[in-house]
């Protein structure tokens, strides 16, 4: 609905804030410049249009301290070291656990190009491709680097 009154790009909150305050403000300095019941009634009208205007003004600079947020996919976890779960990995069977990147972990469906017998449970692998028609992640063995402490 924000957007369609030219006020989106920001939260909720701020733009009815904005709103709030700038209506407040010209409401009061219309009532102080003003008299008589007929030209008050007026200030109303004009408070709210000012209010919309200067916000839909200061909104635009605004958005951009409030960057939009991309929806996370399944192409995010590729490149991504998890582990095997499932006794074996299989061109047609397998999962596996893999961490996000806010720290949140998955079980997803991994499947192995050329067979590996080395990627059983508790083995890392390394996802390398989504595959959107079978919904599943292509894996490889993968030994992460020894920190020799």
């Amino acid at each position: 609905m924000l957007d369609a009154l030219g006020l989106g790009g920001v939260p909720v909150t701020v733009a009815v804030s904005l709103l709030v305050a700038l209506a407040w403000f010209v409401s009061l300095a219309g009532t102080v410049l003003t008299s008589g019941a007929p030209a008050r009634g007026g200030v109303f009208v004009v408070a709210l249009a000012a209010s919309w205007a200067g916000t839909r003004v200061l909104v635009r600079p605004l958005s951009r301290l409030f960057p939009q947020d991309r929806p996370a996919t399944r192409g995010d976890f590729v490149g991504r070291v998890c582990v095997i779960r499932t006794g074996r990995v299989t061109a047609d069977f397998g999962q596996a656990e893999v961490t996000a990147e806010d720290g949140s972990t998955a079980t997803v469906q991994v499947r192995t190009a050329e067979p590996e017998p080395g990627l059983t449970a508790g083995r890392t692998a390394l996802i390398f491709d989504y595959d959107a028609v079978g919904e599943h992640f292509l894996v490889a063995p993968f030994d992460p680097p020894s920190t020799g402490v």
